[in-house]
């Protein structure tokens, strides 16, 4: 399985517009973020999570040409704004849960409408149950509920992986799900408190309390700091992801 992380950015990507900050003035890659989105690749299957408004940048760039699924953690617009750019592809199955379909109709009618406007994706919603797997080509996903603040969202666990972005808190009932994980990938916008989403130190809380090999953070703002220079402070099994890293796991 191979983990191919296309952004790691929050929903105002790194630079933000307009900033003059030291990490929106970073020439180092490692500070330049697409908004999150990652591509898991099982054999020859590949499973999207989360579509945002870089999709097309960030297909072109990694070479995206197949997807077979599309999972959806929620409906915030740096999360399903790429849908649009699934035209080229054909077909796609979109995976979410039902309140997140509905607003998918209701925000894009002209794909999702009786009659499709010529040229609109080629869509297909399936929907999510809470507590129930789902399979893509045979491959299990495990659905993980979570908060964003008020929020209902969605995690994945995928055989030893598992995927946790815009959220503030798990139900303890939701940990039992991510036992013996090889790699967690989990969400930290920044380094001082935000309402909806885990700071660093609460991440690294996350980390401790889930105990996987390896973590991962994604979906950071300019305010979690220079990427070298925060990599220092973390665990050694810890580290801040990176638009293109690719992780292989057995």
């Amino acid at each position: 399985m191979k983990i191919l992380f296309l952004g790691t950015g929050t929903s105002t990507g790194v630079p933000q517009i307009a900033c003059q900050c030291k990490v929106c003035q970073s020439n180092e890659a490692k500070d330049k973020r697409l908004r999150s989105s990652v591509l898991v690749s099982v054999g020859e299957v590949n499973i999207l999570i989360d579509c945002g408004p870089d999709f097309r940048q960030q297909a072109l760039k990694y070479n995206v040409s197949k997807i077979d699924g599309i999972l959806l953690t929620h409906e915030h617009y740096d999360h399903v704004s790429g849908l649009d750019e699934l035209r080229p592809l054909r077909e796609a199955d979109v995976y979410a849960e039902k309140r997140v379909l509905d607003i998918l109709k209701s925000d894009m009618p002209y794909i999702f409408c009786a009659r499709p406007y010529p040229g609109a994706p080629d869509i297909r919603l399936r929907e999510i149950k809470e507590n129930e797997t789902l399979l893509i080509k045979n491959i299990e996903i495990q659905p993980i509920r979570a908060t964003h603040y008020h929020l209902p969202v969605l995690g994945f666990r995928i055989n030893n992986f598992a995927y946790l972005t815009d959220f503030s808190e798990i139900p303890d009932e939701e940990y039992p799900k991510l036992t013996d994980l090889e790699v967690l990938v989990i969400d930290a916008l920044r380094t001082f408190p935000h309402h909806a989403h885990l700071t660093l130190e609460q991440a690294l809380e996350q980390v401790d309390k889930i105990n996987p090999k390896r973590a991962y953070f994604i979906h950071m703002s300019h305010d979690m700091g220079l990427h070298d220079e925060v990599q220092k402070s973390l665990p050694e099994n810890v580290f801040l992801s990176y638009d293109g890293l690719e992780l292989n796991l057995v």
